[in-house]
């Protein structure tokens, strides 16, 4: 069984020819692009590394960090958003950057240790069993390497501005983006990053000023957060 909501393809994969449109429905991502780029390339500096995104959808994070002088390999199951990227990075002209329809636990057993960072941005919450692909990042991942996740919390403050704030009062994203019951809270995610062998070093708030309209990483993880792990050197 692959490890993926053929709802949630699907739905990604409609609104697929929009991903590089810096004003539609992606917006958001395009605007917490340079903070979580920024934030992964000041723990692990991307310049010459080989890193894998998964779950990379259209390729806004992958192209900025092959851009950062990294070799990207970007995978995804929603076929369209991987097109997409394709010819972005075509007519764009990025460099060592590619992109796959793969599962990340079938690339696990092809590649394990492969990986000098590995990136998982906003897809946990979208898929069936998130341990699974936290597990597959881990075993992909090389000794020594970072691995990051970003996600959402599940409490009534993330039900309220995620959800019912972002997603239909400021319509920031489509109505029916995310489902609440897939949110994850910081201790069980961290729960499974250990679980697979990783270590946690930092946990960082996503913070969206609805007045400014700018993003920003702070202290406070009750919504938005993002995690870096990384993987013990081989004894």
């Amino acid at each position: 069984m692959i490890n993926a909501d053929p709802q949630e393809l699907a739905k990604f994969g409609e609104l697929a020819h929009r991903w590089w449109d810096a004003d539609s429905e992606f917006k958001p991502l395009h605007q917490i692009n340079p903070l979580r780029l920024n934030w992964i390339d000041g723990l692990s500096p991307l310049a010459g590394q080989t890193v894998l995104d998964v779950g990379c959808g259209g390729g806004i994070l992958a192209d900025s960090m092959a851009r950062k002088g990294a070799h990207v390999l970007g995978i995804d199951l929603s076929t369209k958003p991987l097109r997409v990227a394709q010819l972005h990075a075509m007519e764009a002209g990025t460099e060592n950057i590619e992109y796959r329809e793969v599962a990340v636990e079938a690339l696990a057993e092809e590649r394990p240790a492969s990986f000098d960072t590995v990136t998982c941005m906003e897809m946990l919450e979208h898929v069936p069993d998130p341990a699974s692909v936290v597990r597959a990042c881990a075993v992909l991942a090389k000794p020594g390497a970072w691995v990051f996740f970003s996600t959402l919390n599940r409490n009534a403050k993330a039900f309220a501005l995620a959800i019912v704030g972002a997603e239909y009062l400021l319509k920031m994203l489509p109505a029916g983006t995310h489902e609440y019951a897939r949110f994850l809270k910081p201790a069980e995610l961290s729960q499974f990053a250990r679980d697979a062998g990783l270590e946690v070093h930092q946990l960082r708030g996503l913070h969206y000023n609805p007045l400014t309209q700018r993003y920003s990483l702070g202290g406070n993880t009750d919504v938005n957060y993002l995690m870096a792990c990384r993987k013990p050197l081989l004894a």
